[in-house]
């Protein structure tokens, strides 16, 4: 099993979110998840925004999901010196038996070219960095995503569910903790 995430913020607390999916080209999930936090640490102005860690945690322990694989809305890597951000602090936690590949939707300075994925012709780039698999492969696959824009439909819907309250079912939780 893969697992999309994405971590809302709302007010003090937040929303992380996952949709679960066996095929790379699935248009669908084959399962939702949700988990409600009520207080949310602030980030450290000029620190790395570790602030979804834990949320992300939180999520998969109150799931006992153990994925083989999730993608994250952000990064894995700083810059090609593979400065460690969300997604390498992830793999960490998970004391790396997941792999993690970060898709962030922004252009990052210390990214070369090598880290850019081109979904769609005349579409800006997302920008691409992993842990635990080749960053070919890792391409390969998101290339291979369902969807004919820029983001994959299924990452499209892991942040809708995490920001609409109609699409989910999770009743508050306490403060998140990694």
């Amino acid at each position: 099993m893969k697992l999309a995430v994405f971590v809302h913020r709302d007010g003090a607390g937040a929303v992380a979110a996952a949709v679960a999916f066996d095929d790379w080209d699935a248009p669908e999930a084959t399962k939702t998840y949700t988990c409600r936090i009520a207080h949310v640490e602030k980030a450290v102005r000029g620190a790395l925004d570790l602030s979804d860690l834990p949320c992300l945690l939180q999520l998969l322990r109150q799931h006992a999901l153990a994925p083989e694989l999730i993608l994250i809305d952000g990064l894995v890597h700083l810059d090609a010196d593979e400065t460690p951000a969300l997604g390498r602090h992830l793999h960490h936690a998970l004391e790396g038996r997941t792999a993690v590949i970060g898709v962030s939707k922004l252009a990052v300075p210390g990214l070369p070219a090598q880290f850019q994925l081109v979904r769609e012709e005349e579409a800006r780039p997302l920008m691409i960095s992993c842990v635990g698999i080749d960053l070919g492969a890792a391409k390969a696959r998101l290339r291979a995503m369902h969807g004919r824009r820029r983001v994959p439909t299924l990452l499209k819907l892991v942040a809708r569910i995490a920001k609409d309250p109609a699409l989910r079912s999770d009743p508050p939780q306490g403060p998140a903790r990694g």
